[in-house]
């Protein structure tokens, strides 16, 4: 199975081999996340089919990527799969190591 990585500004934040694909989208088990690297977020937004989703903020080596992890804390039926996963955006590079 492939393993995948989440970095961004030089510093792992997630590894798995557990992902679930998404509309494109790598979803990381919550528990794959380096915690040190991640800070609740006000943000949320709302998917027709998936729910509402939850924000965390990116932090390494003093610089903050905004709202760049997300993930749904109680996704409708049919996204029941990425439920205590969380994805990437905003330039965190998601690849196969």
């Amino acid at each position: 199975m492939t393993i995948k990585r989440a970095e961004w500004n030089g510093a792992v934040l997630a590894e798995s081999d557990d992902i679930v694909t998404v509309e494109g989208n790598a979803y990381f088990p919550a528990a794959s996340l380096r915690a040190e690297h991640f800070s609740p977020s006000d943000t949320r937004t709302v998917c027709g089919w998936k729910g509402t989703a939850s924000y965390h903020s990116v932090t390494v080596g003093g610089r903050t990527n905004p709202d760049a992890a997300w993930f749904y804390p109680e996704p409708k039926d049919a996204a029941k799969e990425i439920r205590g996963r969380v994805a990437f955006w905003k330039g965190v590079t998601v690849r196969d190591v």
